[in-house]
């Protein structure tokens, strides 16, 4: 069977999610999805994978050796400098205007 073919044919196994929401939380939910242009079910999916997305992110952990650690500590631990630096901290402030 040709690649293209077999893409074609390919799907993907959904389920049904029942969800109770109160009506004040559903209308706002429907008029976020019509400022998207999306139905109600694909916005709260959208939403609910990027919030699971960001849940797991969060638990990701990173292994160092003390060395590495002591490296990175140390580079947090610097005052901020440059020339970015400088040009951010001199940038005008809107809210001070």
């Amino acid at each position: 069977m040709p690649r293209e073919a077999r893409i074609l044919t390919t799907t993907q196994t959904t389920r049904p999610v029942n969800l109770r929401v109160r009506d004040d939380v559903r209308g706002l939910i429907d008029q976020a999805a019509r400022v998207q242009g999306k139905s109600r079910s694909d916005f709260m999916i959208d939403a609910a994978r990027r919030a699971a997305e960001e849940a797991l992110l969060d638990q990701t952990l990173v292994r160092v050796d003390a060395k590495t650690y002591a490296q990175f500590i140390a580079i947090l631990d610097r005052p901020p400098s440059g020339p970015g630096y400088d040009r951010l901290m001199s940038a005008p402030r809107p809210w001070s205007e």
